[in-house]
């Protein structure tokens, strides 16, 4: 069967789920839909309707992966649904257990449809609805304009608005004379920046551990949200750009090297046409900066600019980058590749704070760290997440045990902790002694 060429968002998570398979279950993530009251009683029956409606309107939902690889689109049709009973006050808990059980299987990205359905019933009636997506088809912004509109769906009966931009439509403006313009101009970007940064933040095996080589530790730290809100405030910053700065001189300290290369994960939805479209848009940027600074307003100063130079060339052509690399690899005499990277991925901020820091440093206590996950491939060496646990930062790192054993994955995570409320309980200190 013909189809589609792949996105450059898809051909990126392409490559990185074959370079993770088996363990490429890893990409998967799902979101789970509170169905709202005044819709209630829901069936199943009415479920599927809505779903199928929403799979008519985003081809990404209907598309498996062909030889090539290329984008095959299908036909819309009812999903199948998995269907688990709750009792009243445990609809919640039982949902969140489907989904993990439904994002545990890695996708037969040739065969199965790119999303899994599940229902949770309650007295009778759909209280929630459980949405697992291959990443194929959707990134985190993707998943969210879904479920948006199969709220509405289920609300009215339609989603409403213009129809949505297609992966396939997409992928014909990238291969036009204006897209292949914007991925040139990435590709000189990237060759150059490659030039000057560190052929590896985690260049050299260090440890053989006995069991998988990846983990995952969790610190979940109300102190770390605290003292990034008030650094943001202090600098006229988001939260994001702190924890960005502020992640990229931890692994210059752990490392030794005075400047870092981060692979930030951007959304790369500037344009019009792809705010509302549900297909995989993120890919990696190259944030590129000096981490010297002994202090934080200085290190947050030069990382500005780094950033959004970052952001600017992660609308990229894999392709491209790919020669890029080689190019750049080659007049170094050695393989160029950060391993090294960041994704913040909250879709919103708690409005920033200005905390004492006699609070800051009192929530220190309640800090914990976890280690939720390990398995036995993955395609980078060192990961960091950030996610919003409530009023606290989740913020995990997911390495290779190999390059960076697990002491050191604990010791990046404190040392992150430490850096942001210092930073924060200074600057407090300073305002008090000028007031």
């Amino acid at each position: 069967m013909t189809g589609e060429p792949l996105t450059w968002g898809q051909r990126a998570i392409w490559a990185a789920i074959e370079r993770t398979a088996p363990d490429d279950r890893y990409f998967n993530f799902g979101r789970v839909l509170a169905v709202p009251r005044s819709v209630q009683p829901l069936s199943v029956a009415d479920v599927r309707r809505a779903v199928g409606l929403l799979t008519d309107r985003h081809e990404a939902l209907r598309t498996t992966i062909g030889p090539g690889p290329a984008q095959i689109i299908g036909e819309a049709a009812e999903p199948v649904v998995g269907i688990v009973h709750a009792a009243r006050g445990e609809e919640a808990a039982v949902a969140a257990e489907l989904r993990a059980r439904m994002e545990s299987a890695a996708f037969d990205y040739r065969e199965e449809r790119p999303l899994r359905t599940g229902v949770v019933i309650c007295d009778g009636t759909v209280s929630h609805v459980v949405l697992v997506f291959c990443h194929m088809a959707a990134d985190g912004l993707g998943a969210e304009v879904a479920l948006r509109d199969l709220r509405l769906l289920l609300l009215r009966g339609e989603a409403g608005g213009p129809p949505p931009s297609q992966p396939a439509a997409l992928a014909r403006w990238q291969n036009s004379a204006e897209g292949l313009r914007l991925a040139r101009a990435a590709d000189e970007y990237w060759e150059r920046e490659f030039s000057r940064i560190p052929v590896s933040m985690f260049p050299t095996q260090v440890a053989d551990p006995s069991g998988p080589p990846i983990w995952r530790a969790l610190l979940t730290s109300r102190a770390a949200a605290m003292a990034a809100q008030r650094l943001a405030v202090l600098h006229g910053a988001t939260t994001g750009a702190v924890l960005l700065a502020a992640s990229a001189a931890m692994v210059g300290r752990i490392t030794g090297q005075g400047l870092c290369a981060m692979l930030p994960i951007v959304g790369n939805r500037f344009r019009a046409d792809t705010r509302n479209a549900v297909t995989t848009l993120s890919q990696e940027g190259l944030f590129v900066c000096d981490v010297t600074a002994e202090r934080f307003e200085d290190l947050l100063r030069v990382a500005r600019p780094a950033a959004l130079r970052a952001y600017r060339h992660a609308y990229h052509d894999p392709a491209g980058r790919a020669a890029a690399t080689a190019r750049a690899s080659d007049a170094r005499g050695a393989e160029i590749q950060p391993y090294c990277c960041f994704n913040d991925m909250r879709f919103a901020e708690h409005p920033p704070r200005a905390w004492e820091a006699a609070e800051i440093d009192a929530a220190l206590g309640s800090s914990t760290l976890t280690w939720p996950i390990s398995q036995e491939r993955l395609n980078c060496r060192f990961c960091v997440h950030i996610t919003g646990e409530g009023a606290n930062l989740g913020i995990s790192v997911t390495a290779d045990t190999r390059y960076l054993p697990k002491a050191g994955m604990e010791s990046w995570l404190r040392g992150l902790e430490d850096l942001l409320v210092e930073a924060a309980v200074r600057a407090a200190a300073r305002e008090v002694h000028a007031g």
